[in-house]
């Protein structure tokens, strides 16, 4: 017999009574069907599957609150508030899905289980894998300590949002710097909604003049979707905005207000390249979490490395057959938006119903995601489009490559509403 001790653990005899030692071994649970990650993508799925009658479900997901990020950009822009994008995670939890409230860190696809933080074994017939995306801050040397800097910011997280609305406001002039990895990112537009906003305000408070806006990307170019990107270039020529690209920011030197980037060179290689600043916006690197980079459902080499795999239409492991992946750890060739998830989600939900009946998946997601750009207050760009790079416009007998101001309202309180009343309860 095994007696409780502790999370996830129990205790065995391995002896006579005479020379009992106790050992800890890990315990096991096991369920139909566990998600990794309890963001937008792990709740969606969730809550899908439970509204289509499945009951035997756990969700691992460490977190006790529950972010609605898109906010931020307007929370870092003095219009919305950071308290209104958090809520507590119990709430979202479809109920009967036991929560297992850890961080998962191994998954053997081979034995069907997850391995958590306490040592916890998890045994699944079907897994889905959304654990979301890390902020790999260290990947900048000195950025962590410049972030303690008056000047420094990134709404790329909670705490420092409000932040970077006081730096705005505050400023009076000099260079403002705003950056964009080379990495893939959470929502690839949101580094470039802020320093437009920012410029914006500083139009309104008559300091335009008085600023020097830079925008240093590690991308060739100012957005992936040539349509889009047309109009967007518009609008960073109505600000003046000096566009750097393919610099790399790796480095941040808080005491002397400088930031370090590498750039190529026409001759091969690469070098650095010193930009002085008076306020710096920093996007950092990210990537999957690092248990899915050392795992086996990931790529181990080529231009995917680290990202689960995920066939592009059916999100199906092509290894793993009862494997299921969506949203940004996932190699799906978009954006990691909450469009896109919103894409997935049903197509996923389709699938695995169907491999779980003994049926080939047949529902095709098509690579649709969205990016609503802010680009000023009161307007907002919103860019839709299709694996294919083609416009897909969601909303009919609308202009969606002109700035609008129903998208702007649409962003502050339509999409909010629709993302906690409807989407994470399986209804969207």
């Amino acid at each position: 017999m095994g007696h409780a001790l502790g999370e996830g653990m129990t205790i065995r005899q391995t002896a006579s009574p005479a020379s009992a030692s106790l050992v800890r071994v890990p315990s096991r649970e096991h369920f139909r069907v566990v998600l990794i990650g309890g963001g937008t993508a792990g709740i969606t799925v969730a809550a899908r599957l439970r509204r289509r009658g499945v009951t035997d479900m756990a969700i691992i997901e460490p977190s006790a609150k529950h972010y609605y990020q898109p906010l931020w950009t307007l929370v870092g822009a003095g219009v919305s508030r950071a308290e209104d994008s958090v809520r507590d995670e119990a709430d979202f939890i479809p109920r009967g899905t036991r929560w297992i409230q850890e961080r998962a860190e191994e998954v053997d696809p081979v034995a069907r289980e997850v391995r958590t933080s306490s040592g916890l074994r998890v045994g699944y017939d079907f897994l889905v894998v959304a654990p979301g995306i890390q902020l790999d801050w260290d990947k900048v040397r000195g950025l962590r300590e410049a972030l303690q800097t008056p000047c420094v910011s990134s709404n790329y997280d909670f705490h420092l949002a409000p932040k970077t609305w006081e730096m705005i406001r505050g400023f009076r002039g000099g260079t403002a710097l705003f950056t964009h990895p080379a990495t893939p990112v959470k929502c690839a537009g949101a580094p470039q909604k802020i320093m437009y906003l920012a410029a914006d305000h500083w139009r309104r408070t008559g300091l335009r003049e008085q600023v020097k806006i830079l925008f240093g990307s590690g991308g060739k170019v100012i957005f992936g979707v040539k349509p889009f990107a047309e109009v967007l270039q518009g609008v960073v020529n109505r600000y003046g905005i000096d566009t750097r690209f393919q610099h790399s920011l790796v480095e941040v030197r808080g005491d002397r207000k400088e930031a370090v980037f590498e750039v190529p060179r026409s001759e091969g290689g690469t070098e650095q390249v010193v930009i002085g600043y008076d306020l710096l916006h920093v996007t950092p690197p990210q990537s999957a979490p690092d248990f899915i980079q050392k795992g086996p459902l990931s790529h181990s080499q080529g231009p995917n490395k680290g990202w689960v795999k995920a066939d592009k239409y059916t999100l199906q492991h092509p290894d793993y057959p009862e494997v299921f992946a969506l949203g940004d750890a996932s190699d799906l060739p978009t954006s990691r938006t909450g469009a896109a998830i919103r894409g997935q989600a049903p197509v996923l939900v389709e699938n695995l119903l169907a491999v779980m009946a003994g049926r080939k998946p047949g529902a095709r997601y098509d690579g649709y995601a969205s990016c609503p750009l802010t680009t000023a207050y009161g307007k907002l760009l919103l860019a839709e489009f299709d694996y294919e790079g083609k416009p897909a416009p969601f909303f009919p007998f609308i202009n969606t490559f002109q700035e609008r101001r129903d998208m702007w309202l649409m962003k502050k309180h339509g999409l909010p509403r629709l993302y906690w009343g409807f989407m994470l309860r399986g209804l969207a």
